[in-house]
């Protein structure tokens, strides 16, 4: 897809997102759109399969837009931008802060601006930037399986782990095996979505380590270790039963999560009106861009993965 209009419209909304919201999470559906580009590109899709998500991702831009996009500015160039988002992202990146979305914002963020290398005037940028700052002494997020918010906040991380995590593959590698050890997988935000953000935010620190920001993936590591302990608690549940659950929103009985039974690398997938739900707050494109993303770079794992995927994507 080499209209890079989107990744233009994307960046757009989450440099808006805090200065018209006064919030953080409309930013979604502006890496939402981003993700959207990447994926298209990172996996060779067919034409009708392009054409059918590029539909879904402008139709998700138009109604989610926060105001107009101006083309003709003074625009900074990526290096000087690039160093303005990575000083905010300083600030946070050592905590986990609602499931590591600081760090995704900032991640698609960078690899959007890269990719058109030019975006964005001094306003612009810093209203990335300061969404990003904006996330410094927030919570780790509010919905938990066995564990409390705070009890999450102190989780401690044994180092032999961390060590062994130093590159993309290595991390894409590891997880992926946490996915393929899901016995039920829940429709939560406390679970699927929690799984869904597991992928989303390793990937992010992923994208870090490539645009070389290799202390900023040593860093993200950590904070990231935490959702994975938390999701280790459920990885063997076989019934609500054995659910304690933690979350404002989540209620149980917790039901199972429906298997999709078409991917997102199918034509078919992209047919369906996703606007119906808001694409899932963007996950539509998000989860799908990171799990694949992961598989690239560990592909010995994508027979044990794909059919837990299947119940983390909304269809």
């Amino acid at each position: 897809m080499e209209n890079k209009t989107v990744l233009r419209d994307g960046l757009s909304i989450i440099s808006q997102c805090k200065r018209q919201t006064n919030d953080i999470w409309h930013a979604h559906f502006g890496a939402a759109a981003i993700a959207s580009y990447f994926f298209i590109k990172d996996n060779n899709m067919e034409e009708e399969i392009t054409r059918n998500m590029y539909s879904q991702t402008k139709r998700m831009l138009n109604k989610q837009n926060l105001g107009e996009v101006i083309d003709n500015k003074e625009e900074i160039n990526f290096q000087i931008a690039e160093k303005m988002i990575i000083e905010s992202l300083e600030h946070t990146i050592d905590e986990l802060h609602w499931v590591g979305h600081n760090v995704i914002y900032a991640a698609l963020s960078l690899l959007a601006m890269k990719e058109l290398q030019k975006w964005g005037d001094n306003q612009e940028i810093e209203g990335i930037s300061n969404l990003i700052f904006s996330f410094r002494k927030t919570i780790p997020g509010r919905s938990w399986i066995g564990f409390t918010t705070k009890e999450v906040k102190q989780l401690s991380i044994k180092e032999e782990i961390e060590s062994e995590l130093r590159n993309p593959e290595q991390l894409s590698t590891f997880i992926l095996k946490e996915l393929s050890q899901f016995n039920i997988i829940y429709r939560a935000e406390a679970h699927h979505d929690l799984i869904g953000h597991l992928l989303t935010f390793s990937h992010a620190i992923n994208i870090m380590y490539d645009l070389g920001h290799r202390d900023i993936f040593r860093r993200g590591v950590r904070p990231l270790l935490k959702l994975v302990y938390v999701l280790r608690a459920s990885q063997n549940l076989t019934s609500n039963s054995e659910i304690t659950l933690h979350s404002p929103i989540d209620c149980l009985p917790l039901v199972e999560s429906k298997r999709a039974h078409i991917l997102p690398t199918e034509n078919q997938f992209w047919l369906k009106d996703y606007g119906a739900f808001d694409w899932d707050f963007g996950h539509v494109f998000k989860f799908s861009y990171s799990y694949f993303d992961h598989i690239n770079r560990a592909p010995e794992y994508k027979n044990i993965t794909l059919e837990k995927f299947r119940f983390i994507i909304h269809t």
